[in-house]
């Protein structure tokens, strides 16, 4: 079971489809984590930053974990990882990247960079809940 006593999850995520059963996997272990949802890069390092539409933090908390996709539009995840180790304000956040790139590049590069996690996503939706939960 997820536990994270109430935190919220930023689901860096371009697909709607990986959107929605990234969604549905976290509703079935745990229906009281907010999932906060972006859907590029650039927007990520603006939930973040708490700016321009994001500038609420009530409405836009900083999460306890990011779950950030390698190949998004406009800066990668790569780039975001980067930007996020380089903030000392959230540098610790958790970060894991779900992603389809099994590519050994992809993976060490983002361990060298301070991911907490790297996780292929699933094919099946039970794999993914099992993986969520």
């Amino acid at each position: 079971m997820v536990s994270m006593n109430g935190s919220s999850v930023l689901l860096v995520e371009d697909d709607s489809n990986d959107v929605l059963f990234i969604r549905r996997a976290f509703l079935r272990a745990n229906p009281t984590i907010e999932i906060q949802i972006v859907k590029d890069g650039d927007a990520a390092v603006d939930y973040l930053s708490g700016t321009g539409e994001f500038s609420d933090r009530d409405r836009y908390p900083l999460p306890g974990l990011i779950l950030l996709d390698l190949k998004l539009p406009r800066r990668s995840g790569i780039e975001v990882l980067q930007w996020i180790r380089q903030k000392e304000a959230i540098k610790r956040i958790p970060v894991v990247i779900l992603t389809s790139s099994r590519e050994r590049l992809d993976v060490d590069l983002s361990y060298d960079l301070g991911v907490n996690s790297y996780l292929v996503k699933p094919v099946s939706f039970d794999d993914l809940s099992t993986m969520v939960e």
